[in-house]
């Protein structure tokens, strides 16, 4: 029986390089708009001219996750023109871990049999019954995919041991919904490090926020500016000099956090910063904690703050935050301020 789980899948697509080293979008299962087989086709690492192969790829456009798997074809199969293809799946969920295996079975039955019709069958069996069950190829069941594994699947202490004290800036960014930009020339990287950063928002549990492979065109710079804060990431060395594009830049090979001129009074750094500072530190250095335990700690500290400012919402009239009410409590200016933002981020605040 089909469930809310399984119709998460939109749609999967093949793409093929030939001997000839023509790239083409040969087959797709039930259909794709043109602007999104475009978008697939750019991000597909074979249509690239730099020689690097990566084994999985994914982003998101218009709210539409895509995960692209790419195999080089190993002679003799049923394939004897192809030397490379790939797998796109788009789907309206974020967990990469589960279509990178569904993904695998897929290709492997494309080597194996050669016809893109296996792969429809196998795809419609995961979208009606959530399992995928192939001799030789093991089997894929949807439900081993939890959507909480996924967004605790990247680390948090490694984010941390890379920038220490300075995660608060990224904690402060994202509670107030502000641009961050991540760049590094290795889309591996970027994957791995972009991932991970929404939970240092737990309470928010939104992973839309992300958008870890941007390239700078117009449709997608389109698209992300839809978004009012997001975590965006680029191989292009270029979007350093895109300050219209970010609130925050992180220099991921260098391991820099600069904070742009116009965001700089928004992020203020004050002792409530330095106390969520301690706290994710400690959490993080502490070898007896796992990810998702530091997770929880900081979600906790969070919780404390919002706390708060609830308590100050329950003051006012209409339960909206008034600069005036916030004066009335002598908070320390940078204590102040950030409640300011944050109650204008969570909605909170009176216009």
């Amino acid at each position: 029986m089909a469930t809310t789980e399984t119709q998460l899948m939109l749609s999967v697509g093949l793409i093929e390089k030939d001997v000839n080293g023509d790239t083409l979008w040969v087959w797709c299962y039930p259909s794709i708009s043109p602007e999104l087989r475009h978008l697939l086709l750019s991000k597909c690492c074979l249509t690239q001219d730099s020689r690097d192969f990566h084994t999985l790829v994914f982003g998101q456009f218009s709210r539409t996750w895509y995960y692209i798997t790419t195999v080089e074809v190993q002679e003799p199969t049923a394939l004897n023109k192809v030397t490379h293809f790939s797998i796109a799946v788009t789907a309206k969920d974020f967990n990469p871990e589960k279509y990178a295996a569904l993904s695998r079975i897929l290709c492997r039955m494309y080597i194996k049999h050669g016809n893109p019709v296996n792969m429809m069958e196998a795809y419609i069996t995961v979208l009606t019954k959530g399992i995928c069950q192939n001799d030789e190829n093991g089997s894929f069941l949807i439900k081993d995919y939890d959507v909480r594994k996924a967004y605790l699947a990247g680390s948090i202490k490694d984010v941390v041991s890379q920038f220490g004290m300075e995660t608060i800036i990224l904690y402060t960014a994202l509670m107030l919904k502000k641009r961050i930009v991540v760049h590094h020339p290795r889309i591996e990287a970027l994957l791995e490090f972009t991932r991970v950063l929404p939970a240092l928002t737990w309470h928010r549990k939104d992973w839309y926020i992300l958008h870890p492979y941007v390239h700078l065109t117009d449709a997608e710079l389109e698209d992300l500016k839809k978004c009012p804060g997001y975590i965006a990431g680029f191989v292009d060395p270029e979007v350093s000099n895109r300050s219209d594009l970010f609130d925050v830049f992180v220099n991921l090979p260098d391991s820099v956090i600069t904070v742009s001129q116009g965001a700089k009074e928004a992020m203020t750094m004050g002792k409530l910063h330095k106390d969520i500072a301690q706290v994710i530190v400690q959490s993080a250095e502490d070898a007896e904690r796992s990810d998702s335990q530091v997770i929880k700690d900081i979600s906790i500290k969070t919780k404390e703050v919002l706390t708060n400012l609830f308590a100050l919402a329950d003051e006012c009239e209409d339960s909206k935050i008034t600069l005036e009410v916030l004066k009335q409590h002598h908070f320390p200016p940078a204590t102040e301020n950030f409640l300011f933002h944050l109650a204008a981020a969570e909605q909170l605040l009176r216009i």
